[in-house]
């Protein structure tokens, strides 16, 4: 293992200046307060000379790369309840330089082999906790599940989903992210990994609560596992925002299967960025199993989950515009999921404000 130590005075303070739209905090502080007990940047911190840009530090911090799972798992251990793993980085980094965050030290596994491959195996897909979001949007094995490339071409922009891992994204648990309601929507286990155990936990227990997992002190993502679908599956991701950078206003995954007949034999249907995790319309999914996948029952599926959502109003919009944004958006999964269970092509995704 190797350990670097971030000083805490700074030679030349400019180097390593971080400056960043004075709107980006604002909003990064306000997602971060709806969750949060204790905000460590109150919103009067962003005063009216700060409007053009805010130059922001990361409090002192040591680095620490790992070798191994296991001496990932020892490290974090060893250096307490303030250390974090760095993966993709792609929210904890921005979190420290607002000071959001303040881990005392960063566990980095970038460097841990095995972590970043992608196969499929006995039925199932696994994909490793390191493997990046562009990776899974650009693989032939990943998008034999149309689902899954629906939410890997679309999360936030290129430079994101380079750096952005699935295993970071499920371990971090944040409400507005894609990859928890799209893999709720499969069936879909976390292999997790600490220094001298190992377990494999059901997507559904897996996240508890806004960025809350089961993961135990020392205990890190190893591996995603995702079953294949059976024959007859189709499957959709759409998620509505008002551009590329932010998180989706409200999203929805369907995944179906249909017989000869277009009869729905099975049902899976999420709802994200409407709770404090994805939620799993059972109502909405009941509405379809066993029946023709016709207007009304499609219909009683949308409003179904219209009623399962849980939104709160804030800066995207009212908590109603939302229940109907979900009601507009499951059923257009639906369609997608339907087609693509018949054989035929159809685009699914993320979709933009204004377009």
């Amino acid at each position: 293992m190797e350990h670097y130590v971030r000083p805490a005075s700074l030679p030349d303070p400019a180097k390593f200046r971080f400056v960043l739209p004075a709107r980006f905090i604002r909003n990064r502080m306000r997602r971060a307060s709806r969750f949060c007990s204790e905000s460590y940047v109150s919103r009067d911190t962003i005063s009216a000379e700060a409007q053009a840009e805010t130059t922001v530090y990361s409090h002192p911090f040591t680095y620490h790369r790992a070798a191994t799972l296991e001496d990932a798992s020892n490290l974090v251990l060893q250096l307490g309840e303030e250390a974090r793993l760095l993966a993709g980085g792609q929210s904890i980094i921005p979190l420290m330089k607002m000071r959001l965050a303040r881990p005392t030290a960063l566990v980095d596994i970038n460097g841990i082999p095995g972590l970043d491959s992608i196969e499929r195996d006995n039925g199932e897909l696994r994909f490793g906790a390191l493997v990046r979001h562009a990776e899974i949007e650009n693989s032939e094995i990943a998008g034999s599940i149309p689902i899954l490339h629906d939410c890997a071409a679309g999360i936030a922009d290129v430079q994101v989903r380079n750096q952005g891992t699935i295993g970071g994204s499920l371990a971090e648990a944040d409400p507005s992210g894609d990859w928890g309601a799209v893999l709720l929507a499969l069936e879909t286990s976390v292999r997790c990994t600490g220094s001298k155990s190992e377990r494999i936990v059901p997507l559904e227990e897996f996240i508890k609560d806004a960025y809350t997992t089961v993961l135990k002190p020392g205990e890190l993502v190893r591996e995603v596992i995702v079953k294949v679908p059976p024959k007859g599956s189709g499957g959709a991701y759409v998620a509505f925002k008002r551009c590329a950078p932010v998180y989706a206003t409200v999203s929805a995954a369907v995944q179906l299967v249909l017989d000869a007949k277009n009869t729905c034999k099975d049902a899976g249907i999420v709802l994200g960025c409407v709770g404090l995790t994805a939620i799993r319309a059972t109502e909405a999914e009941a509405a379809l199993r066993g029946k023709p996948l016709d207007v009304k029952n499609v219909q009683a599926a949308a409003d179904a989950a219209y009623e399962a959502a849980q939104p709160q109003s804030d800066m995207r919009g009212s908590a109603e515009y939302k229940r109907v944004l979900v009601a507009a958006l499951v059923k257009r999964a639906i369609g997608i999921a339907a087609r693509r269970a018949r054989g035929e092509k159809a685009e699914a995704g993320h979709e933009y404000a204004g377009r």
